[in-house]
């Protein structure tokens, strides 16, 4: 943690948590080994999206890493757990670790304030899948990005499966599941699995820039309209308008709605 951070997480030990005006950045801190997701990483990981997602001061999030990678995917500890295990638990603990790997991808996924993931290095396997979980993704000039499960003997357990036909098309997401191959930055461009590219030096501010662009709109307005966009190809049109019928009228009863409205109001009338 650092002077700007809140003193909620401060006893935080794999996860740095620093405020910029009203942006989180939410910081991956285990270098040494690419930011490995580990048990207590990922718990600090989901406390910090919780509070972020509470805090009426924060209106957007920015996920990073430190050190040169973004994020290498599940830490090797918990491979050698898994293969040491008595056979009889080895499918009962992956079962109950998934839980917690599927709970902090959600809580990516699922904050009601814009989230940009910041790829600062290579993203691989789980680290793939929570850049993807975000909303949006700005990558390094060179950052290296793999779906790497199946090179395990694995399956996508982190939503891959889900976000990056969304972003790529089904048949490309195929072709990078089942290959595993690397694709850099400027590729993940142009296929549309990153969504801007930058500098290192550049990054964070540039992640910020475009963060501040994002939550211009009232905050109610921008968690409903995340809310419904994230539904939007597993439901009918018929759907849609309905939750959206909703959602307009719980913004009309919205203290930026009204004084958005009188503010237009007397100008016309002047």
């Amino acid at each position: 943690m650092n002077d700007h951070s809140t003193p909620a997480l401060s006893s935080a030990e794999f996860i740095e948590v620093e405020i910029r005006d009203a942006v989180a950045i939410i910081r991956l801190n285990r270098p040494d080994v690419r930011n490995a997701i580990n048990d207590q990483m990922r718990a600090e990981m989901i406390a910090a999206f919780e509070w972020a997602d509470r805090a009426p001061e924060i209106r957007a999030v920015i996920l990073t890493g430190a050190g040169k990678g973004f994020c290498s995917g599940g830490d090797i500890g918990g491979m050698r757990e898994r293969l040491n295990a008595p056979q009889g638990d080895v499918a009962f603990n992956g079962w109950t670790r998934q839980k917690q790997t599927h709970r902090s991808v959600a809580v990516i996924h699922g904050c009601t304030k814009p989230v940009i993931a910041a790829v600062n290095g290579a993203a691989v396997g789980l680290g793939l899948d929570m850049a993807m979980a975000c909303d949006f993704i700005v990558a390094v000039e060179g950052a290296k990005m793999s779906m790497s499960f199946l090179k395990r003997g694995l399956v996508s357990d982190g939503g891959g499966m889900y976000f990056l036909p969304r972003r790529v098309g089904l048949v490309r997401a195929k072709e990078l599941i089942l290959s595993g191959r690397i694709v850099l930055a400027e590729e993940g461009l142009s296929i549309g699995l990153v969504d801007r590219v930058t500098t290192a030096d550049d990054l964070i501010d540039s992640a910020c820039a475009w963060a501040r662009e994002l939550i211009q709109g009232s905050p109610a307005a921008i968690a409903l309209t995340k809310s419904i966009l994230d539904k939007t190809f597993e439901s009918s049109d018929d759907e849609v308008f309905s939750l959206g019928r909703q959602a307009q009228a719980m913004c009309y009863t919205t203290k930026e709605h009204r004084a958005s409205i009188e503010a237009f109001l007397d100008k016309t009338s002047t």
